[in-house]
């Protein structure tokens, strides 16, 4: 098909933008050949006209259709230009927010700006294993590939890491290494892998800095090669190191940084250690503050100082060595700030006493003066004579920087070879992987030396890289057997030449650094004569004669002249480097420049066979005698050119592999795309080219059945064969008849480019007319239906209409009829009521009318009455105002006369007193009148005195009176209130008169109204009596009501209660779950251990032939919380304990420390109980032994001592009596003394003090008895000396011999009892201290409880302060927080009650028994005529049974024998098929019965440990075989369960038969090997979870996910080249079948070796959750996987296990409930995903999926048809903003690796023990039957 035939109306093409590069537009109308417009119509619906070019009349690239945007792989897209991979590269890292893509071999990686979670371990075992094009692209698929090509093919890998400053190479390349180190771990002990990680923090802080694109750029390139050993384990690394920026270090740009390292010393100047370097801020130092930037946003450098020190110390560069590097770091921070005194334009001074250059010699170990001086001075040398110039300061502060740059490149170089000293491998390197982080192609404003370095490296890589994806394709054709044709592609020779060939630019370089006038100008006219106008990629700039132009593979760089010459030569004054050398006092300054001396040259090899180390960058500028002189004056562009070689050689030797890094935008703008930045950085980095190169030829590559599968619908059933090839080929030939647009290979079809996309549109266009076929049908059929459907319900309507209205008109009579008949009834009823109300309104009316005229007359008296009465009272008012008026009239009239003739006479006394008369006549007497006034005075003062004596007596009358005038005037004042109140009742009396007055007025008016009044009251009477009534009854059902919500409360509050308790009893059950899982974890992870000893240990062994002290190791059985034991027989003192202890606990020092410390100390009481215990018994015996010793010694008791025996006895009877008497005072004093919630008879401590007081009883009781028989002896005794007198003399001295005998023993008995007696009360004192203390203890909780108490009343009373709701609140959570912590102390109390009676018990029962033991053997001595008459007790004479009991007899030299037959060597199979379940547990089991039954301790301990070690061995050497695993796993629960069942235990013995009860074990509790053999039942869990996962592995992706169980639903997609490129050949397809297969194969082994119901239960949910979680992660990270098909195909594949669970009975394992994030993936692939309500659908249904998985899934959706969606990026967003409160865990993957925590249910076995056969097979012949 012709290419111009696909333009056709609404195709889509890409057009140029200058804003976006390419625009997408859609074809308004064909395109016909000739045509040079284009109607176009753009994506924001803007009209335009493209104009083609005339001349090569080229058509606008197509658009790939959009089923294939997004891809993995850019070479699966059918339109292979630039729009495209720009397009897809955009869509995947700003829609789906995926930075890594594949195009061909090369990983295309965007810089992000943000912290992704897809680097985690899960992420990196979920690559782990798999084939690069099974997964989504990722740095992790690229290690993995090259990981696994080296290990198969057996040939070294690279990886090449490149890109701009910025982009993220050396983030790849660390996260490369970290992979290789997850993966293959190290070959030892020495933890390679961290040290190679290590480097990183290292090499960073001294060769990355701060720039303007990037804030850690790496400013020098590397190729880190880590060695591998045979078996691919990681044993070493090595480095080497590329053109360091040397010029950073005395100079930065602005916004630019130093080294970090410089910084990072800033920062941390205040440690003590760094005190005696002088250092300060970093804007004090030159060299680091003229970038004005110091300080990077989110980064400690002063933490980042911490780091690098750790990770030197790891590497093993000492403390003294890095303080040295740290002096000399300081000093050229010092020496940068050393400042220059101009004497004249040609000399220059140090200032004297320089502060710098003082501090700078201090550090370094040099002379002031000699330093001072060669900075300003240089030695020049001629042939005759040597003489000192001094130089400028200009040229003095560029030596100065030289120095420095030489002093960091030196160190640089020398931290380089310690890094790779440390990471050297100590065995034979088998392989390596070399990653290669170098700089990207560069170009800036203005280009130097280093920028034509960097780019010439690059083209160098560019050749490489063409040649290499050139051999790749013709080895694709040639593998395929199709024609190859030579494709043309860029060859940048012709630029490697113009830089490194003869007379090229580094040639004419190196030779105009050789002239003694050489200049960057000359050297640049040279370069003009020679190149320009004769290379055609070689320029000259138009307005510039000191610069040059290169036309490079990516762009054209204008490269400036000036300082070419200077940075080739990298002068250095050979004086300053001699006065370094010469430091006495800094032995690590010398060591810098010693590797000067022993340099080799870069064209030769090391001894070890590799380049040296970063010797490129720094040569000093004195050569030397001889050859070393030659090699000392070799150039930096000479030097470089050489490394650079080496290294194409060393990646020609090896399989590379690409890493491309973009930068998506210059601002660091998290997932901002800028599309002009991503195209030049596709351009100069290769990828286009490669595009371009698998454009050429046939870039879409289907496997035939994949073809098939796809293009199915394009064919005919008759052209389907069986042959899947021919049907292709048959197809083709028919659709596309161009047979050179195709080439049908061996296993796939070539398509040039386009073809895909015009096979899509056919197959687009047979689909759609098959739906719009579909669509007319269904439609038809449904409204076919729907027409029905209406006639029918039209016609139901109608009936159902017509009968009710039918129903309604003889309802409407019939009420008709019934209405007359109440209208007549209801008529005659009114009109009788009316005439009976108006006859009783009539009869009131005149009674009260009768009365009220009756009424009116008596007041019309009454008021005739009281007016005559006020008429009077008037009357004779007005007689006495007339009077006082007259009589005042009087007075007035008086006093005016009186005072005329008052003012008369006044007149006449005023004339006289004028006269002197007048005055004489006043003068006469008036002596006489002074005397008689003096007399009056002193009559006066008489009067005075006696007045004041009667007004002291009329004060005291006064008062009196007083006090009777005030009660007078109190009682006057209520008497005119009260005369106020009846003038105000007159009053209101007169207003009631007016009232009555104006009601008389209204008494016409309401006569009318009278009678509506009494109708309305006496209605309203009633109604108010039926409202009270009715008020009555609601407030009884109120009252009810309250009640019962009272109750309901009560009851809800009760119901809340217990269900808070429940779900506190879960979240405990889960706690229980959490810390079993943690305990299972550590015992998995003390097996590894010991397993890694032991192989450690065979190691040793076969390296060592005689074994080193201090290596040998005790085997253990167990963790660090039980007894261990050897198989030797000969260490079993508890001294031995601790010591075995001490190695599991080295062991498990890394894992759960606060579990670990618990589990110790709990060991450490254990060990001192049973130290105490074993003391005690020891002693035991000690007394009795010492007892026994004293009674042989004794002579024999005469028969004069008979009475002394008696008193004796009876004295041992009042102890036992006064013990006994003690023992029940103590017991009534603790049960009245305790607190009644204490001593309650549920209570622990109750339960406690009740078993130690019964069971000390019990033995009172026992030595009762004793004495009773020991009574019984004696009178024997007495009966036995009574006739002796009828014996003859000798019989007489026989007898009295042989009684005598007996006595003693009689004697000896009773000195034992009676030392029993005394250490029992000893022992009863003791505990009586122990009770005492134990109720002060009880008092002390009394008192804690009665403060409780008093802070609950406290707490209750500011609840009731609180409102209802909040109160209930309150108490209720204070309720539940109580009985919480009550609960959990009650648990802790119990558990440790129990263990404290569990101890005593033992304890009373070893002592009896070992009394028992003794009195046995005292009781042996005495004859069988007196056994004969005494009542001895049954229980002390053991009876030997004829009967079999279920035992089985070994000998102990047959131990070994034993375990060999019985374990080591036993085959499964022929057990589970021929034998009973468990055979070998019982077998076992019913030897160590037989062992309790005889009391060897030695033989039961013996036994358990090499059972326990013997299953540890053979799961050992096969436990990586299913059968033998599960086989051991049910013998070893069996053999538990055994243990539990006859223990002897109330709690295990519920299920017994009284006959297995009789089985019981008697002498030995064992119970802490009960706990060894669950932890060993534990391990064998969880090998058999390992194993049963490494054989689901392989198939669970298979079969759950590529597999098409539903044949046809699922479509498939082109793919690119990475499929093509598997690691590994097809080794057969798994499919569900084959899962569903091996599932049932393991349920048949596990029921058939008899393994428990429950078990099988929890080992099948472990496998479902195996299934769910490995095709959940598949799925996370596979995006061809996430469609709406792949959805359904999943849930078709779960429904199946379902189906098999239900089969097998299973559904209540919870293996279902595993699958339920798997199921919830699915339906999230199937779900709608558009509106608000899809989303809230969404985050309600998937609750089981964390939202980064949901987010993952749906960013992953990928539409396999063009008729499915794609999943919008607003809509991601909205489910986020949904799920933003969502507490779940960050992490994207789930734990595969996660294993539930086991339990083993108890589960007795009904089988009689007798009843066990033993089969010969088993070759256990030398066991017998008791």
């Amino acid at each position: 098909m012709a290419a111009s035939e696909l333009y056709t109306k609404y195709a889509r093409v890409w057009i140029p933008d200058p804003e976006e590069v390419w625009k997408s537009a859609e074809l308004l109308k064909d395109y016909k050949p000739g045509d040079k417009v284009l109607q176009l119509r753009l994506e924001e619906g803007k009209d335009l006209e493209y104009c083609l070019d005339t001349k090569t009349k080229e058509l606008p690239p197509l658009r790939n259709p959009d089923i294939l945007v997004g891809e993995n792989d850019l070479t699966a897209l059918s339109y292979l230009h630039e729009p495209a991979v720009l397009h897809n590269l955009k869509v995947r890292f700003i829609d789906s927010k995926l930075i890594y893509t594949y195009c061909g071999i090369v990983l295309v990686a965007i810089n992000p700006y943000e912290q992704l979670p897809i680097y985690g371990e899960d992420i990196i075992n979920a690559y782990s294993g798999q084939n690069m094009g099974d997964m989504d692209p990722h740095i992790f698929a690229v290690a993995e590939e090259a990981y696994k090509q080296m290990a198969r093919d057996e040939r070294n890998q690279s990886i090449i890491v490149s890109g701009e400053s910025g982009a993220g190479k050396t983030v790849s390349a660390k996260y490369a290494m970290r992979y290789f180190a997850t993966v293959s771990g190290s070959a030892s002990e020495a933890n390679v892998e961290e040290k190679v990680l290590a480097s990183n923090p290292i090499m960073e802080s001294i060769g990355n800095a701060k720039t303007t694109r990037n804030d850690n750029s790496s400013r020098f390139g590397k190729y880190i090669e880590i060695g591998f050993d045979k078996r691919y384990r990681i044993i070493g690394a090595n480095m080497r190191t590329y053109l360091l920026e040397k010029s950073r270090v005395v100079f930065q740009a602005e916004e630019e940084r130093n080294y970090h390292i410089f910084y990072q010393l800033c920062a941390s100047a205040a440690l003590p250690e760094f005190k005696t370097l002088r250092l300060g801020n970093a804007n004090y130092f030159h060299y680091t503050k003229q970038g004005g930037s110091p300080v990077i946003d989110g980064v400690d450098d002063a933490k980042e100082m911490v780091n690098t020190r750790q990770a030197c110390t790891l590497l093993g560069i000492s403390d003294s060595y890095q303080m040295g590097i740290f002096r000399i770091l300081a000093g050229i921070l010092h020496l940068g700030n050393v400042e220059f005194a101009s004497r004249d334009s040609d000399s220059c001074t140090v200032p004297p006493k320089h502060e710098p250059l003082t501090i700078f010699c201090d550090l370094m170990g040099v002379e002031y003066e000699e330093m001072a001086h060669w900075l300003c001075h240089r030695k020049l040398a001629t042939a005759t004579e040597t003489y000192i110039k001094p130089i400028s300061k200009l040229h003095a502060i560029n030596a100065r920087d030289a120095l420095a740059k030489h002093i960091y490149a030196n160190l640089f170089n020398w931290i380089v070879d310690h890094v790779n000293k440390a990471l050297h491998a100590t065995v034979k390197q088998h392989s390596f992987i070399g990653v290669l982080d170098i700089y990207g192609f560069e170009t800036f404003e203005i280009n130097s030396f280093e920028q034509f370095c960097i780019n010439y490296a690059n083209e160098k890589l560019q050749q490489q890289f063409n040649m290499h994806v050139f051999k790749l394709e013709q080895e694709e054709y040639m593998k395929e057997q199709i024609p190859w044709t030579l494709i043309d592609f860029y060859d940048n020779q012709p630029c490697i030449n113009l830089i490194e060939a003869k007379m090229g630019v580094l040639d004419l370089l190196d030779e105009e650094c050789k002239m003694p006038k050489g200049s960057d100008d000359s050297w640049a006219q040279k370069l003009y004569n020679t190149h320009l106008n004769k290379c055609a990629l070689f320029e000259k700039p138009r307005l510039s004669n000191k610069a040059f132009i290169i036309k490079h593979f990516a762009d054209k760089v204008e490269y400036q002249c000036e300082g070419f010459l200077e940075k080739n030569k990298d002068t250095v004054y050979e004086e300053q480097i001699k006065v370094l050398k010469s430091s006495k006092k800094f032995k690590l300054l010398p060591e810098l420049f010693q590797d000067e001396e022993k340099v080799l040259s870069p064209t030769s090899a090391t001894p070890s066979g590799r380049v040296p180390l970063s010797r490129t960058a720094v040569k000093p500028a004195k050569a030397r005698p001889g050859q070393a002189s030659k090699e000392h004056k070799k150039t930096v562009g000479h030097q470089f050119r050489n490394s650079l070689h080496l290294l194409m050689e060393t990646l020609n030797a090896t399989t590379p592999h690409y890493v491309r890094c973009i930068k998506p935008n210059d601002f660091k703008f998290p997932f901002t795309f800028d599309e002009k930045r991503a195209v030049q950085q596709l351009r100069a980095c290769g990828v286009l080219e490669t595009i371009r190169i698998s454009a050429a030829g046939f870039p879409s590559r289907w496997t035939y059945q994949e073809f098939f599968s796809r293009y199915r619908v394009l064919m005919k059933q008759r052209d389907v064969l069986g042959d899947r090839k021919q049907t292709c080929k048959n197809v083709l030939e028919k659709l596309i008849k161009d047979k050179d647009k195709y080439q049908f290979g061996k296993t796939k079809i070539f398509f040039r480019a386009g073809q895909v996309a015009y096979l899509e549109k056919i197959r687009a266009d047979k689909l759609r007319a098959a739906c719009i076929r579909i669509q007319k049908t269904i439609r038809g059929w449904l409204m076919r239906k729907k027409y029905m459907r209406m006639r029918k319900a039209a016609i139901t309507i109608q009936r159902h209409v017509r009968g009710y209205q039918a129903r309604c008109y003889a309802k409407f009579l019939r009420r008709t009829r019934a209405a007359i008949t109440i209208q007549k009834f209801q008529r005659m009823y009114v009109v009788r009521k009316r005439y009976q109300c108006m006859r009783a309104t009539t009869i009131a009316l005149q009674a009260l009318l009768r009365g009220y005229m009756v009424r009116n007359k008596y007041q019309m008296m009454l008021r005739e009455h009281k007016t005559v009465i006020i008429q009077k009272h008037v009357r004779g008012w007005l007689a006495r105002v007339h009077y006082r008026r007259t009589l005042k009239a009087i007075v007035y009239l008086q006093c005016c006369y009186r005072r005329m003739m008052a003012k008369r006479e006044l007149k006449k006394l005023k004339i006289e007193a004028r006269s002197v008369e007048r005055y004489k006549k006043l003068h006469i007497g008036l002596e006489n009148k002074i005397v008689q006034l003096q007399r009056k005075i002193d009559e006066q003062n008489k009067e005075y005195k006696s007045l004041l004596e009667k007004m002291s007596n009329l004060e005291i009358t006064y008062s009196t009176e007083t006090e009777k005038l005030r009660n007078d005037v109190e009682r006057l004042r209520m008497s005119e209130e009260e005369a106020k109140n009846a003038t105000n009742r007159v009053i209101s009396l007169q207003e009631e008169i007016a009232k009555l007055r104006k009601e008389l007025h209204q008494t016409q008016s309401e006569k009318k109204t009278i009678e509506e009044w009494a109708d309305k009251y006496k209605h309203d009477t009633e109604q108010l009596v039926s409202e009270l009534k009715e008020q009555n009854t609601l407030l009884k059902t109120e009252k009810e009501e309250l009640n019962r919500r009272i109750h309901d409360q009560a009851r809800e509050i009760t119901e809340s209660m217990e269900r808070k308790l429940v779900e506190e009893t879960k979240q405990l059950e889960l706690d229980l779950n959490d810390e079993r899982l943690r305990y299972q974890n550590l015992l998995n992870e003390f097996s590894r251990l010991e397993e890694r000893y032991d192989d450690l240990k065979d190691e040793m062994n076969l390296m060592v032939s005689i074994p080193k002290p201090g290596h040998k190791r005790t085997d253990s059985t167990h963790s660090s919380n039980e007894s261990e034991y050897t198989f030797s027989s000969e260490i079993t003192e508890a001294e031995d304990l601790p010591v075995r202890m001490e190695e599991p606990s080295e062991k498990k020092a890394p894992l759960d420390m606060s579990l670990f410390l618990k589990l110790q100390k709990r060991v450490t009481e254990l060990e001192q109980e049973k130290q105490s215990l074993q003391d005690e018994l020891d002693r035991k015996e000690e007394q009795a032994l010492r007892a026994k010793a004293k009674e042989e010694e004794r002579p024999p008791i005469r028969g004069a001592e008979l009475e002394y025996e008696s008193l004796k006895r009876q004295e041992l009877e009042s102890e036992n009596k006064k013990l006994k008497n003690e023992l029940n005072e103590l017991q009534k004093a603790l049960t009245e003394t305790r607190a009644p919630e204490v001593t309650a008879p549920g209570a622990p401590a109750y339960r406690v003090l009740l078993d130690q007081l019964t069971s000390v009883s019990e033995e009172l009781e026992v030595r009762k008895e004793e004495v009773l028989i020991l009574r019984s002896q004696l009178v024997s005794q007495k009966e036995a000396i009574q006739p002796k007198n009828t014996m003859t003399d000798a019989t007489l001295l026989l007898e009295d011999v042989q009684k005598m005998k007996d006595k003693g023993e009689i004697a000896q008995a009773y000195i034992g009892l009676k030392e029993t007696n005394r250490l029992l009360e000893s022992q009863l004192q003791s505990q009586k201290k122990s009770h005492e203390n134990e109720l002060e203890s009880l008092r002390g909780e009394i008192q804690s409880l009665k403060e409780e108490n008093n802070r609950q009343q406290q707490l209750l009373a500011q609840n009731l302060q609180l409102p209802p709701e909040a109160r209930i609140e309150a108490s209720l959570q204070h309720e539940i927080t109580r009985l919480t912590n009550e609960n959990l102390d009650l648990m802790e109390q119990l558990e440790k009650q129990d263990k404290t009676v569990r101890k005593l018990k033992k304890q009373l029962k070893v002592f009896a028994k070992k009394i028992g033991e003794l009195e046995v053997g005292q009781m042996e001595n005495i004859s069988p005529g007196q056994i004969i008459d005494e009542p001895i007790r049954p229980v002390n004479i053991p009876r030997k049974e004829k009967d079999f009991q279920g035992m089985l007899e070994y000998k102990k030299e047959d131990e070994q024998k034993l375990v060999k037959n019985l374990i080591l060597e036993l085959k499964p199979r022929g057990v589970a098929v021929n034998l009973i379940p468990g055979l070998p547990a019982y077998i076992l089991f019913m030897c160590v019965r037989h062992a309790d039954y005889l009391n060897d301790d030695q033989k039961v301990r013996s036994l358990l440990t090499s059972t326990i070690n013997g299953i540890k061995k053979v799961l050992k050497k096969r436990g990586d075989d299913f059968e033998t695993v599960s086989f051991w796993l049910s013998n070893t629960c069996r053999f538990l369960h055994c243990l539990k069942q006859y223990s002897g235990e109330e709690g295990f013995m519920k299920h017994n038969t009284p006959r297995q009860n009789e089985h019981c074990l008697t002498n030995f509790d064992l119970a802490e090997y009960r706990q060894v053999l669950s932890d060993l039942a534990i391990q064998i869990y969880q090998q058999l979870v390992r194993v049963l996962e490494n054989i689901l592995q392989p198939m669970i992706v298979s079969g759950m996910l590529e597999h098409e169980t539903i044949q046809g639903v699922s479509g498939v997609k082109p793919t690119g080249l990475r499929k093509r490129t598997s690691s590994i050949a097809d080794e057969g397809t798994y499919t569900l079948d084959s899962i569903i297969r091996q599932l049932n194969s393991f349920h048949s082994v596990m029921c058939q070796h008899g393994m428990d119901p429950e078990l099988i239960k929890q080992v099948v949910k472990q496998m479902f959750y195996i299934i769910g979680a490995v095709t959940l992660n598949n799925l996370l990270l596979r995006k061809d996987m996430c469609s709406w098909s792949k959805g359904m195909q999943i849930r078709y594949n779960v429904s199946q296990l379902e189906e098999w669970l239900r089969d097998k009975n299973l559904m209540n394992s919870g293996a279902k409930e595993t699958l339920e994030p798997l199921i919830q993936a699915a339906q999230l692939l199937q779900v709608k995903k558009k509106t608000d309500e899809d989303a809230e659908a969404i985050c309600s249904m998937c609750n089981a999926l964390t939202t980064a998985q949901i987010v993952k899934v749906l960013n992953l959706y990928t539409p396999v048809n063009e008729f499915e969606e794609r999943v919008l990026v607003s809509f991601i967003r909205t489910i986020q903003v949904r799920l933003r409160d969502r507490k779940d865990s960050p992490q994207l993957l789930m734990d595969a690796k996660h294993i539930f925590p086991v339990t083993f249910p108890f589960n007795p076995s009904s089988l009689a023990l007798e009843t066990i056969q033993i089969p010969a097979s088993l070759g256990l012949g030398f066991i017998s039957r008791v």
